[in-house]
């Protein structure tokens, strides 16, 4: 391969690998900026990618090569009604967040592998989807010499889109009413709620972003990489996507070059053997790169970061 090549196939793919954390980090971003801890993402993730990945098989004729696009959507659907659980269980009820989002992590591979074995037959995982978000030229943008090539040609549109959803959601935060107050209860519930501010209802609204966000990062996992759902197809991707957050010191924009960074780590698999300086590595060091680079992140940074100051504290209204 000539270098232009090369870095063509390491942007693409690093986009391809990214764009289900981008979406499930700035997911995240948006509990916790409200004050809910939810480690609850892989699990949102598995439900949007398993309610995708159904409604893609089942409604491929239907709708042709919009299907991919309907089934994002579906996901993330799926993923903001699986994010009521945690919602109910830590804003009304007061649980736990890490133990709610534990659940949510546990029940969400048990109930989609049931469910699968259910709707196809007794087999553990779906047939293979015939419509799937594959990477092609953005029109105009893919024509600029040498950067469309490499930015803009055979690449996943909906990593664009995430790109851009980033700073969306830092103008969101940051300089509109919604952002002030959700930001407001992530430090201080009791005083945003002296101010007139609905605790619950900001915790809520930041939950089923989460939710939202992070079924569709799961459903674009099924709908561009694994192309359909079996136990294995998150992996891992919501904690990653969590220590994406992390990283990017629970700011949207911050935790977007975090999540491309993640990405480039599991595209390594894919791209290592062309890369001159580690060519020659062994397949297993590839492999295990993603997960032990979120490890030493969680280390290193969980520590140095700030988090909101109500982040994970239960509020519990005055009357």
């Amino acid at each position: 391969m000539n270098t232009m090549t090369i870095l063509m196939t390491i942007v693409s793919t690093t986009l391809i690998y990214a764009s289900p954390l981008i979406f499930t980090s700035l997911g995240g971003t948006f509990s916790e900026r409200g004050g809910i801890v939810n480690v609850g993402l892989e699990g949102i993730m598995v439900i949007g990618a398993f309610a995708s990945t159904v409604f893609s098989i089942s409604f491929n004729e239907t709708f042709g090569a919009s299907t991919p696009w309907l089934a994002l959507l579906v996901g993330g659907i799926f993923g903001l009604l699986f994010s009521i659980v945690h919602a109910v269980a830590t804003v009304n009820l007061r649980a736990n967040h890490i133990i709610s989002g534990t659940v949510l992590n546990m029940l969400a591979p048990a109930a989609a592998v049931f469910l699968t074995k259910v709707i196809y037959e007794g087999k553990g995982q779906t047939p293979i989807i015939q419509q799937n978000m594959s990477t092609t030229d953005i029109p105009v943008l893919s024509n600029i010499p040498i950067i469309g090539e490499i930015f803009f040609s055979n690449t996943l549109i909906i990593g664009w889109i995430g790109i851009l959803l980033a700073f969306v959601s830092w103008w969101v935060l940051y300089k509109t009413r919604f952002g002030l107050r959700l930001r407001s209860v992530g430090e201080n519930p009791e005083a945003a709620d002296t101010l007139g501010i609905s605790v619950y209802k900001m915790r809520y609204s930041a939950v089923l972003i989460s939710g939202l966000l992070g079924g569709i990062g799961g459903a674009i996992m099924s709908q561009a990489i694994t192309l359909n759902y079996n136990v294995s197809t998150i992996a891992g991707q919501g904690f990653m996507a969590l220590a994406a957050m992390i990283f990017g010191k629970w700011n949207p924009i911050g935790a977007m070059f975090a999540a491309l960074f993640f990405g480039f780590a599991q595209s390594l698999s894919i791209v290592g053997a062309y890369i001159p300086v580690i060519s020659g590595w062994n397949d297993v060091v590839f492999k295990v790169a993603p997960y032990l680079i979120t490890i030493v992140v969680l280390a290193f940074f969980i520590g140095k970061s700030t988090a909101p100051k109500a982040d994970g504290e239960t509020f519990i209204k005055s009357k």
